[in-house]
């Protein structure tokens, strides 16, 4: 498993900018692309990057805390 597997990805149409944007609010603000399937690849990269930097350096990993929201019926 990836270090970023713990933390919920997802990629959403902007249309007031008419851009796809990626999100991972636990590690990052986000990026934004045209392509939402290389977005998407893109962003699980980045959070790698940041997560692996984070080791490194020695600082605690973030806590995963957002999470899709459930169907409540």
């Amino acid at each position: 498993m990836k270090l970023g597997d713990k933390y919920h990805k997802w990629v959403e149409w902007n249309e007031v900018e008419q851009i796809y944007l990626g999100k991972c609010p636990d590690v990052m603000t986000g990026i934004h692309g045209d392509d939402p399937i290389q977005l998407y690849a893109e962003l699980c990269d980045v959070i790698e990057d940041i997560l692996q930097h984070f080791v490194t350096s020695g600082k605690p990993l973030p806590t995963p805390k957002v999470r899709p929201m459930q169907d409540v019926a």
